[in-house]
């Protein structure tokens, strides 16, 4: 499972403007409507279920919320650098200024887990991290996603 298999250029949103947990979680619910012909109510129920077991405020300005749906066929990813860090009720009390969203089919179980691990695994990389947030366009941000991939395949 790699990034590249999670996300595309158009799923990499580069300023997210939000204010609030709430309201990031209500963005990539929109947006993932909009790439993947998903109903934006649903997205957001299962985020906000997710997000009532413990947060996926992970840390270090990042957060990785995800959730299960019937009607999906395959993972799916969104990645957000917002434009200014938010209350994500984390689990070390930082802001969050990094989001990946990951969508999975309900039956997708060791896909689902092995996908979080590749992202968390991805955004745990200090350096990874500060490259991410000193990037402002989606084809850089993408390009800095997916390029473990690539250069393990060079």
């Amino acid at each position: 499972m790699e990034i590249s298999d999670l996300l595309t250029l158009d799923s990499v949103i580069p300023n997210l403007k939000v204010t609030s947990k709430k309201q990031s979680l209500q963005e990539l619910a929109r947006r993932a409507e909009d790439l993947f012909d998903l109903d934006e109510r649903e997205v957001f129920n299962v985020l906000l279920e997710r997000e009532k077991l413990g947060t996926t405020g992970v840390g270090n300005g990042i957060a990785i919320p995800h959730g299960k749906l019937a009607t999906l066929d395959r993972l799916y990813g969104v990645f957000a650098r917002l434009e200014k860090p938010i209350d994500f009720d984390s689990i070390d009390e930082r802001p969050v200024d990094l989001i990946f969203l990951l969508l999975a089919p309900e039956n997708a179980g060791a896909d689902h887990l092995k996908a979080l691990a590749r992202v968390s695994r991805l955004l745990r990389d200090k350096s990874m991290c500060d490259k991410l947030r000193a990037t402002d366009t989606s084809e850089a941000l993408f390009a800095l996603l997916t390029e473990q991939a690539a250069t393990r395949a060079a």
